[in-house]
Order: C-alpha cells, then sequence, then structure tokens
C-alpha cells in the first residue's frame, strides 16, 4: 500500500491540470455557450421577479406545500398550465469569477485526493502506467461527470449539456489518469 501523502505532487498538478483544461474548454472551445437559453420576455420576468422579492436559492415552481397537495385538482391544473420548473437565482452583481475557480480548484484536489486514496490502495507501487491510467481516469470520470447525469434525470437539465459535461468529464479523467500514471512511485 502507498502512502496518500508520497501522492501530493500527482494530486496537484492533475488538480492544475483539469483547471487549465477546463479553462482551456470554457474559454478557448465554447461548446458550452449554448447551454443556457435566454429567457423569453426577460425584462418582464426580471421585474416581477424583483417586484415579488425573490432571493437568491433554488425554486421548483409550481411548487406544492406536500405530496398530498399535488394530487389537488387545482394544483393539477398549475402543472397543466405550466410553466413547470427549477430555477436557481444567484446574488445581485456582475458574475465573479474568483470564488467559483477558487472552489473549482479545491474540489479538483479533493477528487485527486479521492483518486489517490483509491487507486493507493488498489495498485502496487511500480504498476505500469497504462494500468494507474486507467484506475485513475476512471475514477476522476466519475467524480467529474456523475452528477451531470443525475442533473438531467432530476432537475431537466437539457440531456445535450448533460453528454457535453460528460465530455468534459471525460477529458478530465485523462488529464488525471495521465498525470498519476506518469508520477505513480
Amino acid at each position: 500500500m502507498i502512502p496518500i501523502a508520497s501522492l501530493w505532487l500527482p494530486i496537484l498538478l492533475s488538480a492544475v491540470g483539469v483547471f487549465v483544461a477546463s479553462s482551456l474548454i470554457h474559454m478557448a472551445l465554447g461548446y458550452h455557450n449554448s447551454d443556457y437559453a435566454k429567457m423569453p420576455g426577460e425584462a418582464g420576468v426580471l421585474g416581477a421577479m424583483r417586484a415579488a422579492g425573490v432571493r437568491p436559492g433554488a425554486y421548483f415552481f409550481p411548487r406544492a406545500a406536500s405530496h398530498k397537495d399535488i394530487a389537488r385538482p387545482e394544483m393539477q391544473e398549475k402543472f397543466r398550465e405550466g410553466p413547470v420548473g427549477v430555477v436557481t437565482i444567484l446574488p445581485n452583481g456582475a458574475p465573479a469569477m474568483g470564488k467559483p475557480l477558487t472552489l473549482w480548484f479545491i474540489y479538483s484536489v479533493i477528487v485527486g485526493v479521492c483518486v489517490a486514496y483509491l487507486v493507493s490502495r488498489t495498485m502496487p507501487a511500480g504498476a505500469s502506467y497504462l494500468a494507474i491510467f486507467r484506475v485513475a481516469g476512471t475514477i476522476a470520470f466519475l467524480a467529474y461527470g456523475c452528477a451531470h447525469v443525475s442533473n438531467s434525470i432530476w432537475m431537466g437539465q437539457p440531456w445535450r449539456n448533460a453528454l457535453k459535461n460528460l465530455l468534459d468529464a471525460l477529458i478530465y479523467g485523462c488529464v488525471t489518469g495521465g498525470v498519476f500514471g506518469w508520477l505513480w512511485p
């Protein structure tokens, strides 16, 4: 068994590699630009939301008070009339990227620690690059990709978004697997 502390370099370098790869994906390639559409009648919708005092948070609409209320005719009518949706409201102000980028890097380090833990418990010292690449890459792919499928299933995110995010996860998994395979003791 390999001590996780001895894998600090692949943990950090894989996080840096994923951070760089994600920056290139989102800034240079631009295939995520179509992930979100503009709200029809945006000005009116925003005005109505301001008038209603909507605060940052996650909202489901129409929202029943309980599971029993979902079956009530007036609630069923609201669902039929629509729209039905989930929306996340962020704090007011121009999007600031500092905090999300910091959290993304921390998340990538956490993924690296999880990869290091599992690979160090399943692979011996001196294992081949390809063996380490497969295991580390698969673990990282799962860590970076699975939540996007769940969001499409439960939160109504378009499946094309999930597929693009799974492609990103595959890239991040390959970067992580490559770094761990390269620096494996």
